[in-house]
């Protein structure tokens, strides 16, 4: 049989009839049937950084319709043909969200903490670690890389109750000051003051127990944080390195990266500084790029680690391959 279009789509029809009509012409006895499972396994991944092993941990995915000024600075069929390309649905908008576990050997460390409780398809970070065979009160350091609320809201349960009582909670300086200031917080947009109200919500009894660091000093045992500032005006990223192994941890340098890994320039609407943020996003990925460093970021598809590699103007995101081995 000649493979084209036309006889594919002819099998997949002769398949269909033949399911709908096989219990009338088999005599064959039929298996019992099974339900669809309806969900996905646990959803984590660990690789190594020399003798450090890092898990991947999903908290979840977000889709919600396209808005026409999700990209700032272009417009909506612009981005609707690059979510094409992506064989991404295009009146959909697409977010992953994957904190970062490390462990040392001596440490257990999280960077960031999720959406917070489980609501349909997000909020389930602490389901993942439990799956992954981790003891949140076994982490003894959580830290935060900007204070957006997919970032800090796993902080506490819906109780309120803090879900990391043995760690110690570290914020970046510069992101502790903005948030934190009264002053800021009269001279926000209306569409901001709510996400200052959070801030002070989850760190509401935790101000003197949580530590605040400086970009560009080691935080952790190999955990370096990099000011990357722009898409919040204190976000923080980080290098972990041991042994011979590096890999750039990067928030939220870039959101979706079938947008804004290909296409550098555009300006996601949750950026607080685009061209701040632009700049960051090209040093960043120039970096990883010349290097060719290991990336694993906060909204890549999971289990979102991958490299970076120039491509035009832009970049190209190349994911990791599955290893079943450590």
């Amino acid at each position: 049989m000649e493979l084209n279009r036309r006889t594919l789509l002819a099998s997949a029809s002769a398949v269909s009839a033949a399911a709908v009509a096989g219990p009338l012409i088999s005599s064959v006895p039929t298996a019992a049937q099974t339900a669809p499972a309806g969900k996905q396994a646990p959803a984590f991944y660990r690789y190594k950084i020399g003798s450090f092993e890092v898990t991947s941990v999903n908290d979840g995915v977000a889709r919600f319709p396209l808005a026409d000024t999700f990209v700032r600075n272009v417009k909506k069929e612009e981005v609707q043909k690059a979510l094409a390309e992506a064989y991404l649905p295009t009146d959909v908008m697409t977010i992953w969200f994957n904190p970062t576990l490390i462990n040392t050997g001596s440490r257990l460390i999280l960077i960031d903490t999720g959406m917070g409780e489980p609501k349909g398809p997000v909020g389930h970070l602490r389901p993942n670690l439990a799956a992954a065979g981790i003891d949140t009160k076994a982490i003894d350091t959580v830290i935060i890389s900007h204070f957006h609320g997919d970032h800090i809201n796993g902080i506490r349960n819906g109780a309120g109750e803090v879900n990391y009582p043995n760690a110690e909670i570290m914020v970046p300086a510069a992101e502790w000051a903005f948030w934190m200031s009264d002053d800021n917080m009269n001279k926000a947009p209306e569409a901001m003051k709510g996400a200052f109200g959070n801030v002070r919500r989850v760190f509401k009894g935790l101000e003197d127990k949580v530590k605040k660091y400086d970009a560009g000093k080691e935080i952790a045992p190999g955990l370096t944080s990099i000011a990357t500032y722009g898409h919040t005006p204190g976000h923080v990223s980080y290098a972990l390195a041991n042994g011979n192994d590096r890999v750039l941890i990067q928030s939220d340098v870039t959101n979706n990266p079938h947008l804004f890994v290909t296409n550098p320039g555009w300006h996601v609407q949750f950026d607080q500084d685009a061209a701040a943020a632009e700049a960051t996003r090209r040093k960043f990925y120039d970096m990883a790029a010349t290097d060719k460093l290991l990336v694993a970021g906060f909204h890549f598809p999971f289990p979102s680690t991958g490299h970076i590699e120039k491509a035009g103007s832009g970049y190209r995101f190349v994911p990791s391959n599955w290893n079943p081995a450590l």
